[in-house]
């Protein structure tokens, strides 16, 4: 098991079952959570707070 495994399943998935609609979706919530992940205790995170 690899550490990409489940990007290749979800990969899979959209492939077969042409679920494509959801791939924004899934890429949206990654930004977002990637954008909390780094703004958490770094000094950018007062002009974060003004985008929201």
């Amino acid at each position: 098991m690899g550490k990409f495994t489940i990007l290749k399943e979800f990969g899979e998935f959209l492939m077969h079952r042409k679920k494509w609609w959801l791939t924004p979706i899934i890429v949206m919530l990654l930004l977002l959570g990637v954008l909390i992940f780094f703004t958490q205790s770094s000094a950018v995170a007062p002009f974060i707070y003004t985008l929201f």
